[in-house]
C-alpha cells in the first residue's frame, strides 16, 4: 500500500448505508465526529469519539485495516508531538492533539472511503453556492479542492519513489538525497498543473480584468 492510499484512503464501491448516503449529509457528519473533540480538548472525549468514528467506518463496510491503518509517518509525527508537550510539561496536550489528529484523519475516511472524489468535489462546490451573493466562484473553489485532492497522492507517491531509489543506492540516510528530489518533482508538477490550467482558459477572467483596469488608468 502506497503513502497516499495508505493515509487518505480510497474509495471502494461497498453497498453499505453509508455509502449511499448523500455527500451532504457525510460532511455534516465529518463536522459532527471531530468539532466537539476540538471544542471539548480533554483525552477521554477525544478517545471516545476515535471509538464512536471507527464504529461509523465499520459500519460502512470499509473493512478494519483500510479504516484503521495509519502509517508509519502518521505515527512518528504523534510521538514527536508527545515529547515537545512532555518537555514543555505538557503531556496531556500532546495526548489529546495526537488523538485529535487521529480522529480528523478518521473522520476523513468517512468521506474518502464511501465517496468517488468528483462527488466530494461536487458537494464542496454546492455548500459554497450561497457564497455567491459575497461574488465568490464555487467552481473554482471546488477546483482548488481538486487540484489539491489529485496533488497529495502525486507528491506522496514522489515520496514512495524517492525513498525506493535512494535506499536502492544505499543513500537513504541523506537528508538532501532524500528531499532534493521530492522538492523538485513537487516544482515540476505545480507547473505542469498551472499551464494545464492556463491551457483551458483559467484565470484568463482576472487577466483581462488586470489589463483593463491598468488600460483605465491615467
Amino acid at each position: 500500500m502506497n503513502a497516499s492510499a495508505e493515509l487518505f484512503g480510497t474509495y471502494q464501491p461497498s453497498g453499505s448505508p453509508l455509502e449511499r448516503l448523500a455527500v451532504g449529509w457525510k460532511y455534516v457528519l465529518l463536522l459532527l465526529l471531530t468539532v466537539p473533540a476540538i471544542v471539548v480538548a480533554t483525552w477521554w472525549f477525544s478517545l471516545a469519539s476515535i471509538a464512536v468514528t471507527l464504529a461509523v467506518l465499520v459500519g460502512g463496510r470499509v473493512g478494519a485495516r483500510r479504516a484503521t491503518a495509519t502509517g508509519l509517518g502518521m505515527a512518528v509525527v504523534g510521538v514527536l508531538i508527545i515529547v515537545v508537550q512532555a518537555l514543555a510539561g505538557q503531556v496531556m496536550t500532546g495526548v489529546v492533539v495526537v488523538e485529535n489528529l487521529v480522529l480528523a484523519l478518521y473522520a476523513t475516511r468517512v468521506l474518502t472511503l464511501t465517496t468517488p472524489v468528483p462527488e466530494l468535489v461536487d458537494g464542496i462546490a454546492a455548500a459554497c453556492r450561497p457564497l455567491r451573493v459575497l461574488r465568490v466562484d464555487p467552481d473554482r473553489i471546488a477546483l482548488a479542492v481538486a487540484v489539491m485532492v489529485r496533488s497529495l497522492p502525486h507528491l506522496l507517491g514522489a515520496f514512495d519513489e524517492v525513498r525506493d531509489a535512494t535506499t536502492a543506492r544505499g543513500i537513504r540516510r541523506n537528508p538532501t538525497a532524500y528531499v532534493a528530489p521530492v522538492v523538485v518533482r513537487a516544482v515540476a508538477y505545480a507547473h505542469a498543473t498551472g499551464d494545464a490550467l492556463a491551457a483551458r482558459g483559467l484565470g484568463e477572467d482576472d487577466r483581462r480584468m488586470s489589463v483593463a483596469d491598468t488600460t483605465m488608468t491615467p
